[in-house]
């Protein structure tokens, strides 16, 4: 049969019932003739638990002592999984990171995987076991433990799903799919049975929280078909049932390319934008008001530079709504003075909002709808940026629940 890996989130891991319901639905896997690789997330407040403790000794804990705490609780997991399927008679053997090997490289708290050694665990899968690698970790040149940052464990399936040349990486979650929008918000969302990698990854990195946007990255340049579904249905449902559950996100675009124009609507609460006034317009301004801000480690999304007026324009972008004060600060410190900027402004109650899809390429007036829509709905758009697959727009953060229904149902999207 095939060589399936399975992905579970810290919900699924959240207690000893539920570890035991993972082991069966892996288990039934198993016996259906597969090879199981499964990588389990710590259990569900673990790891905030343990960076608590670790700011309760130290203000800015050192990240490398950090992640060599933080790595402990995806430990516990495949330790206490691999009991739990030898208790129902499977045999499986559990492995931290560093034992595989997952090499990344030094980057603390942030690493990225550089290379897996599939040797140990092909043997063990050719010996007829179900094998548990830790997510979330890896080790780097000098043997030091390192993490992938949070939600790492979602890309430390799809990389070893990419290593074993696995049929597909199931990533078992709390949701049972990707959905039009966020269901809390528009009530009659609508579960998708495929996205494209493209579009997934323009909804990762517009404010879904389903995927983490690098397993996506990982899984779109290695062309694994990942599918996401729940881990809180019945562990005993029939297999074919289950295997066709949930949202695949592949590389197969004909099914809804000329059908559905739209995929989604995404949106993302954390937003600032900080306009720079009255700037020289002149060559490398950008550059002089970026740099900086980059310098800081401070994430830039949207930018327009305004039409120069006798010289002058002005600069406005957008930063993570948790960084504005840092960027404001840095703006004002050195940039302002240096470039000659008449001031800066800034509003940290901004939201994104963003229509996104692969049908984009072959339709026409996109734009016009979304902008049209919004303008019924009396909301000012203050900044706009496009791709080949998505529009996004920022809005003041009071309307974007609004803009998120509106958008949703002139699209269609409840019944598409």
């Amino acid at each position: 049969m095939a060589l399936i890996v399975h992905k579970y989130g810290g919900t699924s891991m959240g207690s000893t019932e539920r570890i035991k319901n993972v082991a069966k639905r892996v288990a039934k896997w198993h016996d259906a003739g597969h090879q199981i690789v499964v990588v389990p997330s710590a259990m569900s407040g673990e790891t905030n638990r343990i960076i608590g403790l670790a700011k309760e000794i130290m203000a800015q804990p050192d990240p490398r002592e950090l992640d060599m705490i933080a790595s402990t609780g995806e430990q516990v997991s495949v330790g206490l999984l691999a009991m739990a399927l030898q208790a129902i008679g499977k045999q499986a053997v559990s492995y931290a990171g560093w034992q595989v090997a997952i090499k990344t490289d030094s980057s603390y708290t942030k690493a990225r995987i550089a290379s897996i050694d599939d040797a140990k665990v092909k043997a063990d899968l050719d010996a007829g076991k179900i094998v548990i690698i830790t997510g979330f970790q890896g080790v780097d040149e000098q043997g030091n433990i390192t993490t992938l940052g949070r939600g790492g464990s979602d890309t430390s399936a799809v990389a070893v799903a990419a290593a074993l040349k696995a049929q597909e990486c199931l990533i078992y979650t709390d949701v049972d799919g990707v959905y039009t929008t966020d269901p809390r918000v528009v009530s009659d969302a609508r579960r998708l049975n495929t996205v494209t990698f493209e579009e997934m990854l323009e909804m990762a990195s517009l404010g879904s929280k389903v995927l983490q946007i690098r397993s996506v990255e990982f899984a779109g340049n290695y062309r694994m078909p990942t599918r996401v579904l729940s881990s809180l249905t019945d562990p005993l449902m029939p297999l074919e049932e289950e295997a066709k559950s949930g949202t695949l996100i592949s590389f197969e675009e004909d099914t809804h390319m000329e059908q559905a124009t739209i995929t989604g609507i995404a949106f993302n609460r954390d937003e600032a934008k900080i306009t720079v006034l009255g700037v020289p317009d002149r060559p490398g301004i950008a550059y002089q008001i970026l740099g900086p801000v980059a310098d800081a480690n401070i994430e830039v999304d949207m930018i327009i530079q305004n039409q120069s007026v006798e010289g002058k324009t002005d600069f406005t972008f957008t930063v993570p709504r948790g960084e504005y004060q840092k960027a404001m600060e840095v703006l004002e410190g050195s940039v302002k003075a240096h470039i000659g900027a008449t001031s800066i402004v800034g509003d940290s109650k901004v939201s994104k909002v963003s229509v996104v899809g692969v049908g984009m390429r072959s339709h026409v007036g996109i734009a016009s709808q979304m902008f049209r829509t919004l303008s019924e709905e009396g909301i000012n758009i203050q900044m706009i940026s496009t791709s080949e697959i998505k529009i996004s727009v920022l809005i003041d953060e009071k309307y974007m629940e609004l803009a998120v229904r509106a958008l949703h149902k002139a699209f269609g999207l409840e019944n598409s």
